[in-house]
C-alpha cells in the first residue's frame, strides 16, 4: 500500500484536492475518447462544464459579483486540441471574410462592375471548395493548418481571373475576345499553373501530414481554378470586363515601372549579394523555428496548464522512460528492474519519485514471488507467539490476520482485466498498453528535481536492453529537423522541376534565365529581410517561398511574352499590377494573424510576391515605352 502513494500528490482538505499557493480545488478527469477524436473530446469539454455550472447553480453561487462567482479553469492535451482547433478554424473564418471584403473593394475599383466582381470570385470558391474536397477524400479529415491555408489561397487564384477579364477585352469583333485570351494569353497562365503544381507536388511525398494536406489542397485547388478560368469565365464574360475602373491608371503606373526599373538592376543584385552574405553569416542560426514557434496556444494558456500541473503533483513531461517488450508480462518485469534503479537515484535525491504501473500492477512472476513468501499456517503462529511473548497482546488474537494471510496464498495474481472497471483503470490504461504494430509498452513518468540528469538516468538504465529515457523536448527537436530537412530536399526537388518544365517550355537558356533570375533574387531577398529582422525560420517559411515562385512566375513568364511580342500591352500591365495588389493585400492581412502558422505564410509572401513583380521588370531584357492608351 505504501507504494501506491504517489511521489508528489496535491493537498487534501475535506477529501478535495486543493492547491498549495491559491484557493481553488481540483479534479482530474480522463475520457474514453481517443485523443485523436477532437469532437469527442470537445463533446466531453462541454458536458464538464454545464456539470459545473448546474452545480454552482444549485449551491447558490450564480449570484454575486463576477469576481464572486465560482470558475471553472480547464488545461490538458484535450482542451489544448480543441482550443488549437476552433481558434485556427475561426481565424480562417476571420481571414477569408476580412479578405474577401478587401478583394471586394479593390476588384470594384478596377473594374467599377458589380458583375465583374462576382465573376471574378468564381475560381476563388471553385479553388478552396476543390482543395478542401481532395484533402478530406485523400486523409479523411481536413487538418486544421490546411483550413486557414484556404485564406492564403485567394491571393493565387483571384489572379487568374483578374487576367482574363482585363486581358480578354479590346476584341475587334465583339464576342471573340475569349479566343484572342485562349491564343495568346492562356498558355502563359497555363505555363504558370503547372510551375505551382511541379512545386506544390513536391509536398505530397511529405512525412509531415500538415505539409502533405497542404500540397493536395494546393494543387487541386489551383487546377480548379484554373479550369473555372479558362472554360466558365468565357461563357460568362466572352470579351472580359467592360468597365474600365481604374485599370488604365494601373497600366500607367506599371509602365512607368517596367520604363524605370531597370535601371536598378545592379542595385537590387548588390542587395542578393549582401542578403546571401548575411544568411551565410548567420547560417544555421537562421533556420531556428521550432514546433512550439507553430502553437497557436497563449502564454497565459501555458502557464495555466503548468500552475495546475504543479498544484496537482503531475509528473514532469520533459523526460520519460519507456519500456518496450514481445508481451504484456515481460513489460512488467522489466518495468519492475527499472523501477530497482530508479528507487536507488531517489534514495540518492536525483530524483524527486517516479509513478510506475508495476506498483499497480505487478507482473506474475513478482506476485508469485510474495505470494511464495507468505508462510504456511504453523510457520506463522510460531513466529507471532514468539513475537507476543511477554507482551500484553496474545498471539490467539491474532488469528484473524493468520487466516487472512492463508486466504491470500490461495488468491489467484491479479491481472490487468481484474482493474478494468476499478478507479486505477485509467492510470494502468495510460501507463501501460499495446502497440498497434504488436509488442506490449510501459510508460514510467518521472518527478525530478535540479539534481537530475539524463545521462545519468540513462547510464543507470543502460544494463536494461528493454528500457530506454525518452527526452521529450530533444526528441521533439530532432523530429523537427528531420521534417525541416525534408522539407528543405522537398522544396530543392519542387524547384528543380520548375526549372525543368520551364526549360522544356521556353527552349531558350536566355529567357529561361531572365524568368528564373527574379524569382530567385525575389526569393534571395526575403531571405535576407528575414535574417535582417532576426526572424526564426521554419517549415512554413518554405511554404511561402514556395508560393513567391508560384505566383512570382507568372509575373515573370508575363514579361516574357511581352519581350517576345516587342511591346508593353497596357492590359497585361493593368492586370499584372492589379494581380500583385490582390495577392500582397491577401497575404499581408495573414501575416498579422494571431495564428503563427499562417502568419508565418503571410509574412514571406507578401514581400517575396512584390519584390517577384518589381523584380521581373528590373529584369526585361528590352525595355519597352511608355504604354499608350489602347483602343478597343
Amino acid at each position: 500500500a505504501e507504494a501506491l502513494i504517489p511521489a508528489s500528490s496535491p493537498r487534501t482538505e475535506n477529501g478535495v484536492w486543493v492547491s498549495r499557493t491559491v484557493p481553488r480545488a481540483m479534479l482530474l478527469t480522463t475520457t474514453r475518447a481517443s485523443g485523436s477524436d477532437l469532437d469527442a473530446q470537445a463533446a466531453a469539454i462541454a458536458r464538464v462544464q454545464a456539470e459545473f455550472d448546474k452545480a454552482v447553480s444549485a449551491v447558490g453561487g450564480g449570484g454575486g459579483s463576477a469576481a464572486e462567482k465560482p470558475r471553472l479553469l480547464l488545461s490538458g492535451a484535450p482542451v489544448f486540441s480543441v482550443q488549437s482547433r476552433d481558434k485556427i478554424k475561426g481565424e480562417a473564418i476571420h481571414l477569408a471574410a476580412v479578405g474577401a471584403v478587401v478583394m471586394g473593394g479593390l476588384l470594384l475599383l478596377a473594374f467599377a462592375s458589380p458583375r465583374a466582381l462576382v465573376i471574378a470570385l468564381l475560381p476563388v470558391l471553385t479553388g478552396v471548395v476543390a482543395g478542401t474536397a481532395a484533402v478530406a477524400l485523400v486523409f479523411g479529415s481536413v487538418h486544421g493548418l490546411t483550413m486557414g491555408f484556404g485564406s492564403t489561397l485567394i491571393g493565387e487564384t483571384v489572379d487568374y481571373a483578374i487576367y482574363y477579364l482585363i486581358q480578354a477585352r479590346g476584341a475587334a469583333v465583339p464576342g471573340t475576345g475569349w479566343q484572342r485570351w485562349r491564343d495568346l494569353n492562356w498558355p502563359t497562365v497555363r505555363l504558370g499553373l503547372l510551375t505551382s503544381v511541379c512545386g506544390f507536388a513536391a509536398l505530397l511525398f511529405s512525412g509531415f501530414p500538415g505539409l502533405a494536406q497542404l500540397g493536395v489542397f494546393s494543387i487541386a485547388g489551383l487546377v480548379a481554378a484554373a479550369f473555372v478560368t479558362r472554360h466558365g469565365l468565357p461563357m460568362l464574360a466572352p470579351d472580359g470586363a467592360t468597365g474600365m475602373g481604374m485599370r488604365r491608371q494601373m497600366a500607367r503606373m506599371a509602365g512607368a515601372i517596367v520604363h524605370h526599373l531597370p535601371r536598378l538592376r545592379l542595385a537590387f543584385v548588390a542587395l542578393g549579394i549582401a542578403a546571401l552574405a548575411l544568411m551565410a553569416w548567420q547560417g544555421g542560426e537562421l533556420w531556428r523555428a521550432s514546433l512550439s514557434s507553430m502553437s497557436p496556444l497563449t502564454k497565459a494558456t501555458q502557464d495555466l496548464d503548468a500552475s495546475l500541473r504543479a498544484d496537482i503533483g503531475a509528473a514532469d513531461g520533459g523526460t520519460l522512460v519507456v519500456v518496450q517488450a514481445a508481451d504484456e508480462q515481460a513489460a512488467l518485469r522489466a518495468t519492475e528492474a527499472a523501477g530497482l534503479r530508479l528507487d536507488a537515484l531517489v534514495a540518492d535525491g536525483r530524483l524527486d519519485g517516479y509513478e510506475s504501473v508495476a506498483r499497480m500492477l505487478p507482473s506474475i512472476a513478482a506476485q508469485q514471488a510474495r505470494l511464495a513468501s507468505l508462510p504456511d499456517t504453523a510457520t506463522l503462529q510460531d513466529r507471532l507467539t514468539a513475537a507476543t511473548a511477554g507482551l500484553p497482546l496474545a498471539a490467539a488474537r491474532l488469528e484473524p490476520f493468520v487466516a487472512s494471510v492463508q486466504a491470500s496464498r490461495a488468491l489467484p495474481p491479479i491481472v490487468r482485466a481484474d482493474l478494468a472497471d476499478g478507479a486505477l483503470a485509467p492510470v494502468v490504461r495510460a501507463l501501460l498498453f499495446e502497440r498497434p504494430g504488436g509488442g506490449w509498452s510501459s510508460l514510467i513518468a518521472l518527478h525530478t528535481n535540479d539534481r537530475s540528469d539524463a545521462a545519468t538516468l540513462a547510464a543507470s538504465l543502460s544494463s536494461l536492453p528493454e528500457v530506454q529515457v525518452v527526452d521529450i523536448g530533444r526528441e521533439l527537436g530532432s523530429l523537427y529537423d528531420r521534417y525541416l530537412h525534408e522539407a528543405f530536399v522537398q522544396v530543392m526537388l519542387g524547384a528543380l522541376a520548375v526549372v525543368a518544365l520551364l526549360g522544356l517550355y521556353l527552349r531558350s537558356l536566355r529567357r529561361l534565365v531572365a524568368v528564373c533570375q527574379p524569382l530567385l533574387l525575389a526569393v534571395i531577398l526575403t531571405l535576407g529581410g528575414m535574417a535582417a529582422l532576426h526572424v526564426p525560420l521554419g517549415i512554413l517559411h518554405l511554404v511561402g517561398l514556395l508560393l513567391i515562385v508560384a505566383v512570382g512566375s507568372n509575373y515573370a513568364l508575363f514579361f516574357d511574352q511581352l519581350q517576345v511580342t516587342g511591346r508593353a500591352d497596357e492590359d497585361t500591365l493593368a492586370s499584372l499590377m492589379l494581380a500583385n495588389l490582390t495577392t500582397v493585400v491577401s497575404f499581408g492581412l495573414i501575416a498579422i494573424s494571431d495564428i503563427p502558422a499562417l502568419s508565418a505564410i503571410g509574412r514571406v509572401v507578401a514581400p517575396g510576391a512584390f519584390l517577384a513583380l518589381m523584380l521581373s521588370a528590373a529584369f526585361v531584357r528590352k525595355t519597352p515605352g511608355r504604354p499608350g492608351p489602347k483602343t478597343a
